[in-house]
């Protein structure tokens, strides 16, 4: 089953990443199903899938499977993509063309998600983890934060959210880095952090904006420790 399902991954990432230029994807988007690039995505997958499953035809109604629904999932796509929707389309695409492949390996070679295994005290404490270390900890952070607000640090020139989002991922490097017990990789994207935000902090005309992002800072790094500390812990007593 793993070495099916692996097959079938590396034929997707070669048909529709590394073999894809932009410019097809650009034409089909324009022409839709009259794309000349159409035809050629679909049978870059089709080589790519008998050239990984070594030619053995007795995958064939597989292929067929991949490939129709291949078709029809790009271009269900492309006739509902607007510059509003492209980004969420792009993820539903992709997560389409893995459970069809998911489905196709179950038809080779049946397996069961028992419901005991995905509803498990270390998933469900995972899950725990990880939407505190993302999104509870920036609720938190939100709340404590807005006592203060500056001029210098809510700028138009900035991207939208993008203080949230930097956040959010920094936490989940510093959780990812306890989970695994790299305790010196923190210092490291801490002092990372700190190159970056020299430019800031050299431009304020006075101390607050500096004593602003060190809160911020220090506030996300340890909403994340915590949050690692405790996962860790807690996933000890759990296999205990």
């Amino acid at each position: 089953m793993i070495s099916l399902t692996l097959k079938l991954l590396l034929a997707h990432l070669i048909g529709d990443f590394l073999i894809q230029p932009d410019h097809w994807i650009k034409d089909k988007e324009e022409k839709k199903h009259k794309s000349k690039y159409m035809l050629a995505h679909l049978l870059i997958h089709a080589l790519a899938t008998l050239l990984l499953l070594q030619f053995n035809l007795s995958y064939w109604k597989g292929l067929l499977i991949i490939i129709v629904s291949h078709f029809i999932i790009d271009l269900i796509k492309i006739n509902l993509q607007n510059p509003s929707n492209k980004r969420l389309l792009f993820f539903v695409d992709q997560l389409a063309h893995l459970l069809v492949i998911a489905w196709v390996v179950y038809l080779y070679e049946p397996y069961s998600l028992a419901a005991t295994n995905v509803m498990s005290n270390q998933v469900l404490l995972t899950v725990i983890a990880l939407l505190t270390t993302t999104v509870v900890s920036s609720i938190l952070m939100k709340v404590i934060i807005t006592k203060w607000e500056l001029e210098e640090d809510i700028n138009s020139a900035s991207l939208e959210h993008a203080g949230k989002y930097i956040g959010i991922l920094e936490r989940l490097f510093v959780f990812g880095f306890i989970a695994l017990g790299q305790w010196q990789a923190i210092g490291f994207l801490l002092a990372a952090k700190s190159v970056f935000r020299f430019g800031d902090l050299s431009k304020a005309k006075d101390r607050k904006l500096t004593e602003y992002i060190l809160i911020g800072t220090l506030l996300s790094f340890g909403l994340a420790i915590l949050c690692g500390l405790g996962y860790n812990y807690f996933s000890e007593v759990i296999s205990n």
